[in-house]
């Protein structure tokens, strides 16, 4: 079974996610993004897996859940923790290679990220996660949707989210968790 089919089986997708127009997503982000999460937001939106991992999602009403500005955000903000003296991860030192936001844990400032390196296609890249409050991070060799499904799983093991493996999945959209006059 395919990571995508795994994450949908454990946790079923809600009914009506919103359409997503995805080039002028890709233009402002100057990069193609992983089919994996394109067919992530089409099929469950943006929103809250288990109350835990918030999926960023492109035109959010809200920037702090929107793909395009919380990727401007982490850039200047690691930016800045690089130049004043906080260790870069060591698969981050090629040049021209990218931490792009996808996801972040609830309450605790970790965010999870694209490693998005020069000469991979965006199918390849795989997950960093920055605990957030420090200068630590974790490289995981799966795609999104398989580090998704495998902490339901237990078959990827973060340090930083050490609860995540349950029975039961849940997946709120942000629409439900919070509802906007047009929602």
């Amino acid at each position: 079974m395919n990571p995508f089919d795994a994450l949908t089986r454990l946790c079923p997708p809600p009914l009506a996610p919103r359409p997503v127009t995805w080039s002028p997503v890709e233009h402002a982000l100057g990069t193609r993004l992983p089919n994996d999460y394109k067919q992530l937001i089409e099929t469950y939106g943006g929103g809250i897996f288990d109350e835990t991992i918030w999926v960023l999602e492109p035109d959010c009403v809200d920037e702090d859940y929107d793909l395009v500005a919380q990727t401007r955000e982490c850039a200047d903000v690691l930016a800045e923790l690089w130049s004043t003296g906080e260790p870069k991860p060591a698969e981050l030192h090629p040049a021209g290679a990218r931490a792009i936001p996808w996801a972040y844990v609830e309450g605790s400032g970790h965010f999870l990220y694209w490693l998005a390196l020069p000469g991979r296609s965006a199918s390849e890249w795989t997950v960093l996660l920055n605990e957030g409050r420090g200068p630590e991070w974790e490289h995981h060799h799966v795609s999104c949707t398989e580090f998704l499904a495998g902490l339901m799983t237990g078959e990827v093991q973060s340090s930083y989210l050490p609860d995540f493996y349950a029975e039961d999945h849940v997946f709120e959209p942000y629409a439900d968790v919070w509802p906007t006059e047009s929602s």
